[in-house]
């Protein structure tokens, strides 16, 4: 089995909140910092597929100056385990399913926030980027911050743990 190119992707449930968030959070952060490293997210069911983003997580990313507007939600796939050296679940229960559907040989997938130093592997609740969708903007926001801190956290293990070019993964 081949290995999988350099890139990050995120994955949640529906790909219209969390991951396409941290998606686009990602490519800015990571931009601004000068990591060349392909970002993208998907979600583990098939009913948002095509759908942008949550209009909260929109409005929430927008007043933060990051624009999800031209995301489009798509779903998890197998070979996308081929596609990205560094997959992403926003939670235990994706990170469950994750690791379930992982052909041997690939790298295993990791929680968000753990990868990013914020949470240790058994943190429980305290690892996952909580679901804002059935709650308030306020929610959203808060899922936000957590996300941006996420980021940089792994911005930085990326940057040590990959150093190249103009801080390109490699």
């Amino acid at each position: 089995m081949t290995q999988p190119r350099a890139g990050v992707l995120f994955v949640c449930l529906g790909n219209i909140c969390r991951s396409p968030t941290a998606e686009y959070v990602a490519r800015t952060e990571f931009a601004k910092l000068g990591l060349e490293i392909p970002v993208a997210s998907r979600g583990l069911g098939n009913w948002h597929i095509g759908q942008g983003a949550d209009p909260r997580a929109v409005a929430a990313a927008r007043a933060e100056g990051y624009d999800l507007a031209p995301h489009r939600a798509r779903q998890f796939h197998d070979r996308d385990f081929n596609h990205f050296a560094t997959v992403l679940a926003v939670d235990r229960a994706t990170l469950a399913e994750l690791r379930r559907r992982v052909p041997g040989g690939m790298p295993v997938p990791e929680r968000f926030l753990v990868a990013a130093g914020l949470a240790k592997p058994r943190a429980g609740a305290r690892g996952d980027v909580p679901d804002p969708y059935t709650g308030t903007e306020l929610d959203f926001r808060a899922a936000l911050e957590l996300i941006r801190r996420g980021v940089d956290g792994l911005a930085e293990r990326l940057r040590s743990a990959h150093p190249g070019p103009r801080g390109a993964f490699r």
